[in-house]
């Protein structure tokens, strides 16, 4: 089972940006995903990318502000967060393998989450 560390969270102003990682113990030749939980939430799908890279998908909410990317060659993930809200104040977490059809589902393994807050 591939292990996955989470990186990058921390306290931003509204309107800042974050960086978050994602470091994978080997290889991940699957579609990877964001995902977040707030305080009190389910937690929810933020973004995915297929192994190329050709492939983003993202939540209504994060489009046109948050970016996802891999580095195959480092075993990485990014989730580079501009623009933030309050509402964007959750623990996320990166998914090894995320099925895009409909329904959207995580099946891999979790990393530990990084938390972000956004103060207003």
């Amino acid at each position: 089972q591939v292990q996955l560390v989470e990186s990058g969270g921390g306290l931003v102003q509204a309107g800042g940006s974050l960086r978050l990682s994602c470091a994978a113990s080997g290889r991940i030749f699957y579609v990877m995903g964001w995902f977040r939980q707030a305080p009190g939430k389910e937690r929810e799908f933020v973004a995915a990318i297929s192994w190329s890279g050709g492939s983003v998908y993202y939540a209504d909410s994060v489009k046109g502000r948050f970016t996802v990317s891999r580095d195959n060659d480092k075993n990485t993930m990014y989730l580079q967060m501009n623009s933030l809200r309050s509402e964007d104040t959750a623990v996320y977490y990166c998914n090894s393998r995320v099925d895009v059809d409909n329904p959207l589902r995580p099946f891999g393994s979790w990393g530990q989450g990084t938390q972000v807050t956004v103060s207003s």
